[in-house]
C-alpha cells in the first residue's frame, strides 16, 4: 500500500536577495536520510534528519517507511516543515524509514519527481533516495524500456531504482539485485535505500557526493544513515564512519554487512561539498568544515591582501572564510550584512514596483557599520556575477568607499555533470571573462580568487582524491559527448 498525500503547488521559480528569480550560486545537491531502528519512532527521527539537511534542497521533502511489505509515502512539494506535521508523521508507521529533500538536478521539479523512489519488486517494494547524478541516463534508460520497466519520471534516481527492481525481479535476492544494477550504473550516486528486509547505503565507485552512517544511543544495533553527520547530531546519533567510496552497507536485524562492490574505488569527493555545500558544523577528515574554511580565509588573505578597514562576508557561507580572512590579516572582521533566515524559498513573485524598490529578501546592509568605510567582502564562490554585482551595489549605497572581493575558491569554469545544477558553460562568468574583465562587470575596485593548490592544500588531505572539474575540466568520471555537448559550448576557456 502506498499512500501518496501529494498535491502540486504553483509553478514558479525562488527567489533572491532582490527579486531575481535564479540564484548566482551553484544550486544544492540532494540530501538523503535512513534509519534502522526497531522500537523508535523512526517517521520523527527521519524528519528531525531531513530538517537538519534542509539546506542541500529545498524544493520537494519526502519520507518511506515499511511495516513488513508494507510501504507508507508521503512526499510533497516544498520545505521539510511544510510538507510534514504531527499527523502525516503518525501516519508512517515502521521500523524503517528512508527520506529526501531534493534540489532538481535531472527532472523538472515537479511532485512526481520528488523522492523517495518508490518502485514494486517481487520481494516488496523498494523506496530509495539519491544524490548525485548519472551520465549514461540514456543508455541506462533505453535497457529499461527494452525490458518492459514502468517508466513514472523524468529523473536518473528513479532509473536506479528500476534498474535494482529489474535485477531482483529476474531472480536475485536485495543484495545482489542492488550490486548488478550499481554496476550498470555510471556518475555520481550516494543512495539510501529502504526494503522489506533492511536498509541499504552505497556510493558510487568515486564517492563524489558524501555519505555517513551513525548509531542511535544505548544501542549500536539501531543505525542511521545521512549525507553529513549534521543529519546525526540534530538527533542525537554518534558518528561511526563514512560509507566508502564503491561500498555498499546492508543494514538488517543480523546488523550492518559491508560489501565492496565496485572493483577499483578512486575518492574523488566534490571539493564543494567542503567549500560551500555542506554545512559549517559537518565533520569530514576529522574536524568541521568551519575549520576548514577559516583556512580557506587565511590562504586567501596570504595569496591576495588589500589594504581595507574591515572584513566582512557574505552569510551565511561566506563568513568562516571571512573570520580566517580577518585572523590573517589583521584587518577587524564585522558583520556588514544581515541575513533574513526565515525566508527559505518562496513561491509568491514579488511585483515590478519591489523589484525597483531594491527588495531585499535575504540580506539587508548595516549602514552604521559600512559607511565611510573600505571593505573587504569575502564569498565562497561566483557562479554568473548577476548577484555579486546588486551586492556590491548596495553596499555602495550603504555608504561603502571601497569594495574589494575576495572569494575563497578558484573560478568556477566548467559545468557539473554529478550532482550540482549549474549552467551550461557560456553562462559561467570565469568561462568568457578574465578576472579584470570580472571586477569591471561586478563593479569592484579588485577582485581575487583563492588559487586551487591554495584550495587543496589547506584541506591537509591527498589533493589527488578531490573532484575539481568545475574548476579545471578534469572529470573523474568519463561524461559522454552528446552530454558534454549539451553543457559545454565554449571553444576556448578563459582562465
Amino acid at each position: 500500500m502506498i499512500p501518496n498525500h501529494s498535491r502540486i503547488l504553483p509553478n514558479a521559480e525562488a527567489v533572491d536577495i532582490d527579486g531575481v528569480a535564479r540564484p548566482d550560486k551553484p544550486e544544492e545537491a540532494c540530501g538523503v536520510f535512513g534509519v534502522y531502528a526497531p522500537g523508535e519512532d523512526v517517521a520523527k527521527l527521519t524528519y528531525f534528519g531531513l530538517y537538519a539537511l534542509q539546506h542541500r534542497g529545498q524544493e520537494s521533502a519526502g519520507i518511506a517507511t515499511f511495516v513488513g511489505d508494507k510501504v507508507y509515502l508521503h512526499k510533497e512539494m516544498g520545505l521539510v516543515s511544510q510538507v510534514f506535521n504531527e499527523s502525516i508523521l503518525q501516519e508512517l508507521p515502521g521500523d524503517i524509514a528512508v527520506g529526501h529533500t531534493r534540489y532538481s538536478t535531472t527532472g523538472s521539479s515537479r511532485v512526481v519527481n520528488a523522492q523517495p523512489a518508490v518502485v514494486p519488486t517481487r520481494l516488496g517494494s523498494l523506496a530509495l533516495s539519491h544524490n548525485g547524478n548519472l551520465v549514461n541516463t540514456v543508455q541506462l534508460r533505453e535497457e529499461l524500456q527494452k525490458a518492459h520497466c514502468n517508466l513514472v519520471t523524468t529523473t536518473d534516481s528513479e532509473l536506479i531504482a528500476l534498474a535494482i527492481a529489474d535485477e531482483v525481479n529476474s531472480g536475485k535476492a536485495w543484495l545482489e539485485g542492488a550490486i548488478a544494477a550499481f554496476q550498470r550504473c555510471q556518475g555520481a550516486f550516494s543512495l539510501v535505500i529502504g526494503t522489506p528486509a533492511g536498509v541499504m547505503g552505497a556510493r558510487d565507485p568515486n564517492g563524489i557526493r558524501p555519505l555517513v552512517i551513525g548509531t542511535l544511543p544505548d544501542n549500536p544495533q539501531r543505525y542511521v544513515l545521512a549525507s553529513e553527520t549534521c543529519g546525526l547530531d540534530i538527533i542525537g546519533a554518534d558518528y561511526l564512519r563514512d560509507v566508502e567510496p564503491g561500498e555498499l552497507v546492508w543494514i538488517t536485524e543480523a546488523g550492518l554487512a559491508s560489501f565492496h562492490w565496485a572493483q577499483q574505488p578512486q575518492r574523488k569527493l566534490c571539493i564543494f561539498e567542503m567549500i560551500y555545500f555542506a554545512r559549517p558544523d559537518s565533520v569530514m577528515h576529522d574536524e568541521s568544515l568551519y575549520t576548514y574554511r577559516l583556512r580557506l580565509g587565511r590562504q586567501l588573505a596570504q595569496e591576495s591582501p588589500a589594504k581595507a578597514d574591515i572584513v566582512i562576508g557574505v552569510p551565511d557561507s561566506g563568513i568562516p572564510a571571512a573570520i580566517g580572512f580577518a585572523q590573517a590579516s589583521g584587518i577587524p572582521y564585522a558583520e556588514g550584512l544581515i541575513k533574513n533566515r526565515y525566508v527559505g524559498r518562496t513561491f509568491i513573485q514579488p511585483t515590478q514596483m519591489m523589484r525597483e524598490s531594491g527588495l531585499r529578501m535575504k540580506l539587508n546592509p548595516l549602514k552604521d557599520v559600512l559607511a565611510g568605510k573600505k571593505i573587504i567582502i569575502v564569498d565562497d564562490s561566483i557562479v554568473r556575477g548577476t548577484t555579486s554585482r546588486k551586492l556590491v551595489r548596495t553596499l555602495r549605497d550603504a555608504g561603502a568607499i571601497e569594495v574589494h572581493m575576495r572569494v575563497s575558491s578558484p573560478p568556477v569554469t566548467h559545468p557539473c555533470f554529478y550532482g550540482i545544477d549549474t549552467d551550461s558553460q557560456d553562462q559561467l562568468i570565469a568561462a568568457t571573462k578574465s578576472v579584470a574583465e570580472i571586477a569591471a562587470q561586478i563593479e569592484v575596485d579588485s577582485l581575487a580568487y583563492l588559487t586551487q593548490e591554495g584550495m587543496l592544500k589547506v584541506t591537509r588531505e591527498d589533493t589527488d582524491t578531490f573532484c575539481t572539474a568545475c574548476f579545471n575540466g578534469d572529470y573523474p568520471i568519463t561524461v559522454p559527448e552528446t552530454v558534454k555537448r549539451s553543457k559545454l559550448m565554449l571553444e576556448k576557456v578563459v582562465v
